[in-house]
């Protein structure tokens, strides 16, 4: 038994003879007389990996996919029962693989990430490719500034990254810019004298 359910009277585990049967039966430890109903499924082991179960009684539901398995719950999104095999969990929400894969495919579940733009990336870049031709630096340097600072709490990706590439993007466009102040400065000092 994979439940054990105690007398109400001395703690003592009830066997499984003594419960769903029609008349009362005594406690093995305090011998008070008891009639205990319980759900089949109180006397099934518990697996710790996820297996299908086969159908245990005639009549209980079967799994869509696998109809010679017992299901376990609904689909969230179409209904289908699921046997344990089948259940994809998503946030707490219960999905048959066809929902699952529909909702990736079509972008119907929300939370269900399959690609994310990663930010710090094209700050680098924006940072660093203009640097083989200088003068774009004047307007890539700013918008790199912008994303690394705007995207700075957003995920960065499906893969645990860390925040370094937006680090170097911010240096090396304030390193640009400061170079555009500093050039600006001298030419201006330039023309006044």
């Amino acid at each position: 038994m994979s439940a054990q359910v105690p007398c109400p009277k001395c703690r003592v585990p009830l066997l499984p003879e003594a419960c769903n049967q029609p008349e009362m039966t005594p406690c093995p430890g305090c011998r008070v007389p008891l009639q205990v109903n319980l759900f089949p499924a109180c006397f099934r082991k518990i697996n710790p990996g996820k297996n299908g179960e086969a159908v245990m009684v005639e009549g209980e539901s079967s799994c869509f996919y696998h109809p010679a398995k017992k299901a376990v719950l609904p689909c969230d999104s179409c209904g289908r029962f699921l046997c344990a095999l089948c259940d994809c969990e998503l946030n707490g929400r219960h999905f048959c693989p066809a929902c699952l894969e529909t909702g990736k495919t079509k972008g119907k579940i929300k939370s269900l990430d399959n690609q994310r733009t990663l930010y710090d990336s094209i700050a680098l870049a924006l940072a660093v490719y203009p640097l083989l031709i200088f003068y774009f630096t004047v307007i890539t340097a700013p918008m790199s500034l912008f994303l690394a600072i705007r995207y700075w709490k957003s995920p960065l990706g499906l893969v645990r990254r860390s925040k370094i590439r937006f680090v170097i993007a911010i240096i090396l466009a304030l390193l640009q810019l400061t170079g555009w102040v500093i050039l600006f400065i001298a030419l201006a000092n330039g023309r006044h004298t």
